[in-house]
């Protein structure tokens, strides 16, 4: 396995616990968003500063460059902000449909990133893998917005555009050490907690399950998944990784369904086909690539 075979393979476990997002949400119980994000990026943060007194020149990570935390925390934490305002301005179904066009732009801006080509097999595969996660977000039922375009709905496409920046250009910035990102989530608790404080009431956890659900958003998909995503981007195939993201929401059905929190239904069966097959394509090269990779 070549090197940035693997970087994409440890970007895509970022994948793999963002679907976890949606139940530990659930299981944290009324927590409110912004309190929520707080949190759980402070947890995030601090799982990576912990480790700076053990690694030499760990913490040199956070001295950068505006352009750098700028992009950091714009990302993180401008997200964040954008999705939970679409969210309060339109319809949830509805929002993330268009928010998870992200590794669509993904896949596209990232063709303008230097030795990164676009090809066919790329965008067949990032099209499948959305019309995947149409119908696992839809449940099916067809796309619609149910009141018209609403302000929501152009939050959700900002979204999708903050997203996917975020990650092509934090590829134009590969040679800044991933331990910047701990510095980044810690910025993002702190304007998440003056957020809270403008906008919300505080309402802590109730019992020791849905602390233990804070806990484990903040390490793994508000935690540890940002970490492995700085790597896959800057080190691996981002165009696999955009295409392969389509399977967070899948992913997420699935682990609600062994939970018992969702049935298993027939959208649920046509989205795995749908946005596997669409990985395979758009991995192709990787996956069956024939000789030793070029210099």
């Amino acid at each position: 396995m070549t090197g940035r075979s693997a970087a994409t393979l440890v970007g895509f476990t970022a994948v793999l616990m963002w679907a976890l997002l949606a139940l530990m949400s659930a299981a944290s119980g009324s927590v409110p968003p912004f309190q929520l994000a707080a949190m759980t990026f402070l947890i995030g943060g601090l799982m990576g500063a912990v480790t700076w007194p053990f690694r030499k020149g760990a913490v040199a990570a956070l001295r950068q460059g505006w352009q750098v935390w700028l992009l950091g925390v714009g990302g993180l934490f401008g997200y964040h902000f954008v999705y939970f305002s679409a969210i309060r301005a339109a319809p949830a179904v509805e929002v993330s449909l268009i928010a998870y066009l992200w590794p669509l732009f993904l896949v596209v801006f990232s063709a303008f990133l230097p030795g990164e080509r676009l090809k066919l097999h790329h965008l067949a595969g990032v099209a499948l893998g959305l019309a995947g996660a149409v119908i696992i977000i839809t449940g099916g039922q067809g796309v619609s917005l149910s009141n018209g375009l609403e302000t929501g709905h152009l939050l959700a496409f900002a979204c999708s555009l903050i997203w996917s920046g975020y990650s092509v250009l934090s590829r134009r910035f590969g040679q800044v050490s991933t331990d910047a990102v701990a510095g980044f989530c810690l910025v993002t608790a702190f304007l998440s907690a003056i957020c809270h404080v403008a906008f919300e009431t505080t309402v802590w956890p109730a019992d020791a399950l849905q602390w233990a659900a804070v806990l484990g958003l903040g390490l793994l998909p508000v935690g540890a998944a940002f970490y492995t995503w700085d790597y896959g981007v800057k080190h691996g195939d981002i165009m696999v990784l955009g295409a392969a993201s389509y399977a967070s929401p899948l992913l997420s059905t699935l682990v609600l369904v062994a939970a018992g929190f969702a049935p298993f239904t027939w959208p649920v069966l046509a989205a795995c086909l749908l946005i596997t097959a669409g990985a395979v394509i758009a991995a192709w090269d990787m996956l069956f690539r024939r000789g030793p990779p070029a210099t």
